[in-house]
């Protein structure tokens, strides 16, 4: 290792983004090399495509993310940019599905809705920003209490973190209301119907401009910057291999996409942060393989509905002045259809879900003029609840050597089942969701649950552990056991059953790895000036 440590980060999103400003703001004379294989969607670095006013433009930018990218532009792989509608799943826009019936396209029919997005920042650039603090057994139970407080800190930090974000919507507030009438007494205090935490700055003009990647960038993007002088971000770069020297991990070996030309890339300290099937991916093809990897996948089973709002219930809590007055806002600023995001949080015994309820003058799926309750006035609610999936070794992605990908990776075939505990939590959720629709208005969509893999919230496939048991892939601080200068990030180390959005939970996690990773390499620049002095 020199005095001027090189770290190559894997991938561009929130997780990635994290290391790449904790460690640079860590060690003094750091550089960091992050490799995106897919294009810069935006100006700006990584920034959320919800924030681009120009429908035309938006569309753009999440055409450019639905694919595999190579060369100049994106391969299309005959990708619908459709949406969830009515029970049928396509790749939600600006992602593409894994198993997309191409040449080289993943296997995974148990797991049909699994996806991803190949662009600078990742799943930030078009994620829905929600960032509910974990609870009860969701959260890692090896890391001490008021540790875990302070990284939880740290991450809404780094991600700006609202609690307030919609506060002053009285239909909102009218939702929060009746949701509290109907579940009254079942919850415990703090647990109840509340406004959902999200991510992003409340802007002048009332709207809000949605964090992405770029807020995790901070400084590494601001021209002039010192941290700048010390960053580098090559997007349409693939990682074909990271580099290791029996357990020393040495760097990585990229290939540029446009040019196709691969070249070795030397690090101090290589830190895989892709997403939770394409990171495991990367650590089999360059024959790092722990028992664990790919396995004990997880993610949320999601029962979704959509509820017109009934005039009558809302109205005794919001007023018909209120809901113009939040109509001539929202029209000036229609680039976002959602108008107030409201929750049920996670809680123990009695709650083992986590309900949303996102409210829009729209449905999220077309309604023909004439269909009952088309055009409401007082609009919908769009409510999804998430379940836990427990986490067990048969739940996997695995990778097969004689049998490539369209990128020339060992190809994945996923396995996954619902068992009895999932079902019977479904089951109970599904109920309740049927409660909380018939307390706010009319279901125009019933409750359905949607195929494995809709959450996209993918989770243990690169699971943390306090044992090298081969029940984990990774130690407490994210390394990859039994090899040096190797960290891992993302959704993928999440050992425990959640129902929660996962992104703080990752990057808290991330912020426990990076000021681990920047002690170690502080302390071994510092041993080889005291040799070199």
């Amino acid at each position: 290792m020199s005095h001027h440590p090189t770290i190559a980060v894997v991938g561009s999103g929130p997780i990635g983004s994290a290391y790449a400003r904790l460690l640079l703001e860590g060690v003094p004379d750091a550089r960091v090399v992050m490799f995106e294989a897919g294009p810069q969607l935006t100006d700006r670095p990584g920034e959320s495509v919800r924030n681009i006013a120009d429908p035309t433009e938006k569309a753009r930018a999440r055409e450019r993310s639905q694919g595999p990218q190579a060369g100049e532009f994106r391969e299309s792989l005959g990708i619908p940019p459709g949406t969830v509608v009515e029970g049928m799943f396509t790749a939600r826009q600006g992602t593409h599905l894994l198993d997309f019936g191409g040449e080289g396209s993943a296997h995974a029919p148990t797991f049909p809705a699994a996806a991803g997005a190949t662009n600078v920042g990742g799943q930030g650039a078009h994620w829905t920003c929600a960032i509910p603090r974990p609870g009860f057994s969701e959260k890692v139970p090896f890391i001490a209490d008021d540790e875990w407080e302070d990284l939880i800190a740290t991450a809404e930090g780094l991600l700006h973190a609202q609690s307030s974000a919609f506060a002053d919507s009285a239909v909102g507030g009218g939702i929060r209301s009746l949701l509290e009438e109907e579940f009254a007494g079942e919850l415990p205090e703090g647990y109840r119907p509340s406004t959902l935490p999200v991510a992003g700055d409340p802007q002048p003009d009332g709207t809000m401009r949605w964090a992405g990647a770029d807020v995790v960038l901070g400084p590494l993007i601001e021209p002039g910057n010192p941290l700048a002088d010390r960053f580098e971000l090559r997007d349409l770069t693939l990682v074909r291999r990271v580099e290791h020297d029996g357990d020393l991990v040495t760097g990585v070996t990229v290939e540029d996409l446009r040019t196709h030309e691969t070249s070795f890339v030397p690090a101090d300290l290589v830190v895989v942060a892709a997403d939770a099937f394409r990171s495991p991916q990367l650590l089999w093809a360059s024959g790092i393989r722990p028992r664990a990897l790919g396995h004990y996948l997880t993610e949320h089973p999601v029962v979704i509905s959509t509820v017109a709002l009934d005039a009558d219930r809302i109205g005794r809590f919001a007023t018909e002045a209120q809901l113009d007055e939040e109509l001539a806002r929202r029209a000036e600023h229609a680039a976002d259809p959602v108008a107030a995001v409201n929750r049920i949080p996670f809680s123990e015994p009695d709650h083992p879900f986590s309900l949303q309820v996102m409210y829009s003058e729209t449905t999220p799926f077309p309604m023909a003029p004439d269909a009952p309750h088309a055009q409401n006035r007082w609009g919908y609610v769009n409510m999804g609840y998430g379940m836990r999936k427990h986490p067990r070794f048969e739940d996997a992605v695995t990778f097969d050597d004689g049998e490539l990908d369209y990128r020339g990776f060992p190809n994945m075939t996923i396995e996954y089942e619902l068992t009895p505990a999932e079902l019977a939590e479904i089951e109970a959720a599904t109920e309740r969701l049927r409660r909380t629709g018939n307390a706010l208005g009319t279901f125009v969509a019933e409750p359905r649950l949607m195929p494995n893999g809709s959450s996209l919230h993918y989770q243990g496939t690169l699971r943390m552990g306090d044992a090298d048991d081969g029940t984990s892939v990774a130690d407490p601080w994210s390394r990859v056991w039994g090899y040096e200068h190797l960290v891992v990030g993302g959704n993928a180390l999440i050992p425990t059953a959640t129902t929660m959005n996962p992104t703080l939970m990752s990057v808290a996690i991330a912020v426990r790895g990076a000021r681990k990773a920047a002690e170690q390499l502080r302390a071994t620049a510092a041993a080889e000036a005291s040799v070199a002095g």
